[in-house]
Protein backbone atom coordinates (compact mmCIF):
# COMPACT_ATOMS: atom_id res chain seq x y z
CA UNK A 1 0.00 0.00 0.00
CA UNK A 2 1.30 3.43 -0.90
CA UNK A 3 1.50 6.12 1.76
CA UNK A 4 -0.77 8.91 0.52
CA UNK A 5 -0.12 12.48 1.67
CA UNK A 6 -2.92 15.01 1.12
CA UNK A 7 -1.70 18.49 0.26
CA UNK A 8 -3.22 20.58 3.04
CA UNK A 9 -3.04 23.76 1.00
CA UNK A 10 -5.85 22.26 -1.09
CA UNK A 11 -7.39 19.48 0.98
CA UNK A 12 -9.09 19.51 4.38
CA UNK A 13 -9.33 23.29 4.18
CA UNK A 14 -12.82 22.90 5.69
CA UNK A 15 -11.11 22.29 9.04
CA UNK A 16 -9.59 25.77 9.25
CA UNK A 17 -5.92 26.55 9.85
CA UNK A 18 -3.08 24.24 8.84
CA UNK A 19 -2.69 22.50 12.18
CA UNK A 20 -6.42 21.74 12.17
CA UNK A 21 -6.09 20.38 8.63
CA UNK A 22 -3.44 17.96 9.86
CA UNK A 23 -5.85 16.73 12.52
CA UNK A 24 -8.66 16.43 9.99
CA UNK A 25 -6.45 14.44 7.61
CA UNK A 26 -5.42 12.15 10.48
CA UNK A 27 -9.06 11.69 11.49
CA UNK A 28 -9.78 10.67 7.88
CA UNK A 29 -7.16 7.92 8.16
CA UNK A 30 -4.05 9.55 6.70
CA UNK A 31 -0.66 9.30 8.39
CA UNK A 32 1.07 11.83 6.10
CA UNK A 33 0.49 15.28 4.58
CA UNK A 34 2.41 17.71 2.39
CA UNK A 35 2.50 21.52 2.22
CA UNK A 36 3.67 24.27 -0.12
CA UNK A 37 5.91 27.04 1.22
CA UNK A 38 6.52 26.36 4.91
CA UNK A 39 5.98 29.98 5.89
CA UNK A 40 3.29 30.78 3.32
CA UNK A 41 5.41 33.51 1.74
CA UNK A 42 5.02 32.25 -1.82
CA UNK A 43 1.59 30.70 -1.65
CA UNK A 44 -1.75 32.53 -1.80
CA UNK A 45 -2.51 31.36 1.69
CA UNK A 46 -2.37 32.37 5.33
CA UNK A 47 1.14 32.36 6.82
CA UNK A 48 1.71 29.17 8.77
CA UNK A 49 1.97 28.93 12.54
CA UNK A 50 4.91 26.53 12.50
CA UNK A 51 4.89 25.66 16.24
CA UNK A 52 1.18 24.82 16.01
CA UNK A 53 1.79 22.80 12.84
CA UNK A 54 4.61 20.88 14.52
CA UNK A 55 2.43 20.19 17.56
CA UNK A 56 -0.36 18.81 15.35
CA UNK A 57 2.06 16.58 13.43
CA UNK A 58 3.50 15.20 16.66
CA UNK A 59 0.13 14.82 18.36
CA UNK A 60 -1.33 12.82 15.48
CA UNK A 61 1.84 10.96 14.50
CA UNK A 62 1.57 12.43 11.01
CA UNK A 63 4.57 12.61 8.66
CA UNK A 64 5.19 15.78 6.67
CA UNK A 65 6.46 14.30 3.42
CA UNK A 66 7.43 17.43 1.45
CA UNK A 67 7.58 21.23 1.48
CA UNK A 68 8.53 23.74 -1.21
CA UNK A 69 11.73 25.76 -1.29
CA UNK A 70 11.22 29.46 -0.63
CA UNK A 71 11.34 31.68 -2.52
CA UNK A 72 10.07 29.72 -5.51
CA UNK A 73 13.05 29.42 -7.80
CA UNK A 74 13.29 32.21 -10.38
CA UNK A 75 16.92 32.04 -11.44
CA UNK A 76 16.45 34.48 -14.32
CA UNK A 77 15.75 37.41 -11.97
CA UNK A 78 18.51 38.47 -11.53
CA UNK A 79 20.55 36.15 -13.75
CA UNK A 80 23.74 35.91 -11.70
CA UNK A 81 22.91 36.55 -8.05
CA UNK A 82 21.44 33.42 -6.48
CA UNK A 83 22.37 34.37 -2.93
CA UNK A 84 18.75 34.71 -1.81
CA UNK A 85 17.99 31.16 -2.95
CA UNK A 86 20.94 29.76 -1.00
CA UNK A 87 20.15 31.85 2.07
CA UNK A 88 16.52 30.76 2.11
CA UNK A 89 17.55 27.17 1.49
CA UNK A 90 19.30 27.12 4.86
CA UNK A 91 16.14 28.48 6.48
CA UNK A 92 14.01 25.91 4.69
CA UNK A 93 16.24 23.05 5.76
CA UNK A 94 16.06 24.22 9.37
CA UNK A 95 12.27 24.28 9.18
CA UNK A 96 12.16 20.88 7.47
CA UNK A 97 14.32 19.32 10.15
CA UNK A 98 12.20 20.84 12.91
CA UNK A 99 9.01 19.50 11.31
CA UNK A 100 10.53 16.12 10.48
CA UNK A 101 10.18 16.70 6.73
CA UNK A 102 12.70 14.75 4.61
CA UNK A 103 12.19 16.55 1.25
CA UNK A 104 12.28 20.06 -0.16
CA UNK A 105 10.81 20.59 -3.63
CA UNK A 106 12.84 22.82 -5.95
CA UNK A 107 12.27 23.99 -9.51
CA UNK A 108 13.80 25.77 -12.47
CA UNK A 109 11.76 28.93 -12.63
CA UNK A 110 11.84 30.64 -16.01
CA UNK A 111 15.48 29.80 -16.59
CA UNK A 112 18.16 32.11 -17.91
CA UNK A 113 16.98 34.49 -20.58
CA UNK A 114 18.69 34.29 -23.96
CA UNK A 115 20.72 31.15 -23.25
CA UNK A 116 20.55 27.93 -25.26
CA UNK A 117 18.48 25.26 -23.53
CA UNK A 118 21.39 22.88 -22.97
CA UNK A 119 23.44 25.64 -21.37
CA UNK A 120 20.53 26.41 -19.07
CA UNK A 121 20.21 22.80 -17.97
CA UNK A 122 23.92 22.65 -17.26
CA UNK A 123 23.60 25.85 -15.24
CA UNK A 124 20.91 24.17 -13.12
CA UNK A 125 23.34 21.32 -12.46
CA UNK A 126 25.92 23.83 -11.25
CA UNK A 127 23.42 25.59 -8.98
CA UNK A 128 22.08 22.40 -7.44
CA UNK A 129 25.51 20.86 -6.92
CA UNK A 130 26.30 23.89 -4.79
CA UNK A 131 22.96 23.60 -2.99
CA UNK A 132 23.51 19.94 -2.17
CA UNK A 133 27.00 20.67 -0.85
CA UNK A 134 25.53 23.42 1.30
CA UNK A 135 22.99 21.13 2.98
CA UNK A 136 25.25 18.08 3.21
CA UNK A 137 24.60 16.10 6.36
CA UNK A 138 21.19 17.65 6.99
CA UNK A 139 19.24 14.51 6.11
CA UNK A 140 17.07 16.56 3.74
CA UNK A 141 16.75 15.62 0.06
CA UNK A 142 16.07 18.12 -2.72
CA UNK A 143 13.60 16.92 -5.36
CA UNK A 144 13.45 18.76 -8.68
CA UNK A 145 9.99 19.19 -10.16
CA UNK A 146 9.34 19.60 -13.89
CA UNK A 147 5.95 21.28 -14.46
CA UNK A 148 3.67 21.54 -17.47
CA UNK A 149 3.82 24.71 -19.54
CA UNK A 150 0.66 23.98 -21.54
CA UNK A 151 -1.84 24.82 -18.79
CA UNK A 152 -0.45 25.70 -15.37
CA UNK A 153 3.08 27.11 -15.65
CA UNK A 154 3.63 28.84 -19.01
CA UNK A 155 7.18 30.10 -19.34
CA UNK A 156 8.78 27.60 -16.96
CA UNK A 157 12.10 26.22 -18.15
CA UNK A 158 11.82 22.64 -16.92
CA UNK A 159 8.75 20.95 -18.40
CA UNK A 160 10.11 17.50 -19.31
CA UNK A 161 10.75 14.63 -16.94
CA UNK A 162 13.75 13.56 -19.03
CA UNK A 163 15.42 16.95 -18.55
CA UNK A 164 14.89 16.82 -14.78
CA UNK A 165 16.52 13.39 -14.91
CA UNK A 166 19.42 14.87 -16.88
CA UNK A 167 19.93 17.51 -14.18
CA UNK A 168 19.69 14.94 -11.39
CA UNK A 169 22.26 12.71 -13.06
CA UNK A 170 24.53 15.72 -13.41
CA UNK A 171 24.17 16.67 -9.74
CA UNK A 172 24.92 13.02 -8.87
CA UNK A 173 24.05 13.03 -5.18
CA UNK A 174 21.89 10.79 -2.97
CA UNK A 175 20.48 14.05 -1.60
CA UNK A 176 19.07 15.05 -4.98
CA UNK A 177 16.38 13.48 -7.14
CA UNK A 178 13.31 14.05 -9.28
CA UNK A 179 9.72 14.74 -8.30
CA UNK A 180 7.52 12.92 -10.82
CA UNK A 181 4.10 14.58 -10.94
CA UNK A 182 1.67 12.31 -12.78
CA UNK A 183 -0.60 15.24 -13.65
CA UNK A 184 2.11 17.49 -15.10
CA UNK A 185 3.54 14.58 -17.06
CA UNK A 186 0.13 13.67 -18.50
CA UNK A 187 -0.63 17.27 -19.51
CA UNK A 188 2.69 17.35 -21.38
CA UNK A 189 1.69 14.18 -23.22
CA UNK A 190 4.50 12.05 -21.80
CA UNK A 191 4.51 8.26 -21.79
CA UNK A 192 4.56 7.47 -18.07
CA UNK A 193 6.07 4.00 -18.46
CA UNK A 194 8.91 5.29 -20.65
CA UNK A 195 9.64 8.24 -18.37
CA UNK A 196 9.80 6.10 -15.24
CA UNK A 197 11.95 3.51 -16.98
CA UNK A 198 14.39 6.22 -18.09
CA UNK A 199 14.49 7.83 -14.64
CA UNK A 200 15.18 4.65 -12.69
CA UNK A 201 15.86 5.22 -9.01
CA UNK A 202 16.16 9.00 -9.44
CA UNK A 203 12.42 9.36 -8.78
CA UNK A 204 12.38 10.31 -5.10
CA UNK A 205 8.87 11.71 -4.75
CA UNK A 206 5.58 11.46 -6.62
CA UNK A 207 2.51 13.67 -6.76
CA UNK A 208 -0.80 13.22 -8.52
CA UNK A 209 -3.96 14.87 -9.82
CA UNK A 210 -6.29 13.85 -12.62
CA UNK A 211 -6.10 15.32 -16.10
CA UNK A 212 -7.61 17.31 -17.55
CA UNK A 213 -8.80 19.61 -14.79
CA UNK A 214 -6.35 18.87 -11.96
CA UNK A 215 -9.13 17.48 -9.79
CA UNK A 216 -9.26 14.32 -7.73
CA UNK A 217 -8.69 10.98 -9.46
CA UNK A 218 -11.90 10.03 -11.21
CA UNK A 219 -12.72 13.52 -12.46
CA UNK A 220 -10.48 13.35 -15.53
CA UNK A 221 -9.44 10.84 -18.18
CA UNK A 222 -6.52 9.02 -16.54
CA UNK A 223 -6.73 5.30 -15.80
CA UNK A 224 -5.59 5.27 -12.18
CA UNK A 225 -5.36 1.52 -11.75
CA UNK A 226 -2.95 1.51 -14.69
CA UNK A 227 -1.02 4.53 -13.36
CA UNK A 228 -0.49 2.79 -10.04
CA UNK A 229 0.52 -0.40 -11.83
CA UNK A 230 3.18 1.47 -13.79
CA UNK A 231 4.41 3.21 -10.67
CA UNK A 232 4.71 -0.06 -8.76
CA UNK A 233 6.41 -1.76 -11.72
CA UNK A 234 9.00 1.03 -11.78
CA UNK A 235 10.08 0.12 -8.26
CA UNK A 236 8.90 3.33 -6.61
CA UNK A 237 7.61 2.62 -3.12
CA UNK A 238 7.76 6.05 -1.48
CA UNK A 239 4.92 8.41 -0.54
CA UNK A 240 2.54 10.02 -3.02
CA UNK A 241 1.39 13.60 -2.56
CA UNK A 242 -2.26 14.30 -3.36
CA UNK A 243 -1.82 17.72 -4.93
CA UNK A 244 -5.17 18.31 -6.56
CA UNK A 245 -8.07 20.77 -6.44
CA UNK A 246 -11.01 18.89 -4.93
CA UNK A 247 -14.36 19.22 -6.64
CA UNK A 248 -16.21 18.05 -3.54
CA UNK A 249 -15.70 17.88 0.22
CA UNK A 250 -12.19 16.64 1.05
CA UNK A 251 -13.02 13.37 2.79
CA UNK A 252 -15.29 12.36 -0.10
CA UNK A 253 -12.81 13.47 -2.75
CA UNK A 254 -10.07 11.13 -1.51
CA UNK A 255 -12.21 7.98 -1.37
CA UNK A 256 -11.45 6.68 -4.87
CA UNK A 257 -7.69 7.18 -4.70
CA UNK A 258 -7.48 5.73 -1.19
CA UNK A 259 -9.21 2.57 -2.38
CA UNK A 260 -6.82 2.26 -5.33
CA UNK A 261 -3.84 2.98 -3.09
CA UNK A 262 -4.75 0.09 -0.82
CA UNK A 263 -4.39 -2.43 -3.60
CA UNK A 264 -1.60 -0.83 -5.64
Amino acid sequence: MYQLAPNIELLFTEAGDYHDRVRAAAAAGFDAVEIWGPTGVDAPATPKDLPALKAALEETGTQLTAQLAEPRTQFMIPPWDHSEFYRKLDEGVAIARDLGCPRIVVGSGTGFGGWKRQVQLDKLIEIYRKAVAQIDGSGVTLVLEPVNVRVDHPGSLLDRTSEAVYVARGVDSPQFGVLYDIYHSAVEGEDMEAELDHAGDLIKYVQLADAPGRGEPGTGDLDWAERFRLLRASGYDGPIGLEYYPTTESAASVAHIVELGRTA
